[in-house]
């Protein structure tokens, strides 16, 4: 059976933390907290807050298919759980929609540096 994670470095698990962290700062804080914008950047932030996501757990060894799933599921319930009164925030279909392409740009920036990456 093959393992959904491949052990890598220290570095990739970190950076990979690190953007966990900064994608539940970013998607659940609060109303005041969310600075105001000009339309769409809020888009460009989800999809490369997911881009940044998907990319570094490829670079931690997490296996494609479960980043894909894992990730359209956190974004479908980061999405739910903004529009509740737990966060306050709107829910937004678009939103999700540029998580899932963020997903999707990351997956594929992975394979093209997997692809052009030296193998040790």
């Amino acid at each position: 059976m093959r393992e959904w994670f491949v052990e890598h470095g220290a570095l990739a698990r970190g950076a990979f933390a690190v953007a966990v962290l900064v994608s539940l700062a970013v998607l659940f804080a609060p109303p005041s907290d969310v600075p105001s914008s000009p339309p769409g950047v809020d888009k460009v932030v989800h999809a490369g807050l997911f881009l940044v996501l998907a990319f570094t757990s490829r670079w931690a060894g997490i296996r494609e298919v479960v980043v894909g799933v894992a990730l359209v599921g956190y974004a479908a319930v980061s999405e739910v759980v903004q529009g509740t009164d737990l966060v306050g925030r709107d829910a937004s279909v678009g939103d999700w929609v540029a998580d899932v392409a963020g997903v999707a740009l990351g997956l594929l920036l992975w394979r093209a540096v997997a692809r052009v990456r030296p193998t040790a």
